[in-house]
């Protein structure tokens, strides 16, 4: 996860959470958090990113909606981070 931004690790994490989003759900999700808006030319250039190092897989709900999946490599990516966090953090 390394060679990932934090904005590519916080799609990740919120195409984890949700059952096939599409793009403006992840929009939705990602504005909430960091409260502000989020345009589409950082959004779905770092969708893209992650679909292209294969951690989210990219499918069509209908001709003009897209949905993000998270793939198994995603899942352990996730993984992988969560338990270097532990190391450091332990509430």
């Amino acid at each position: 996860m390394d060679d990932l931004t934090g904005f590519q690790r916080d799609l990740l994490y919120v195409i984890a959470g949700e059952e096939q989003p599409s793009g403006q759900d992840v929009k939705d999700e990602v504005e909430q958090y960091y409260s502000s808006e989020i345009n589409h030319g950082r959004l779905y250039p770092n969708l893209d990113t992650v679909v292209n190092k294969e951690l989210v897989e990219k499918g069509q709900l209908d001709r003009r909606t897209n949905y993000y999946d998270i793939t198994e490599q995603g899942e352990e990516l996730i993984e992988e981070r969560r338990e270097w966090e532990e190391k450091y953090v332990d509430f």
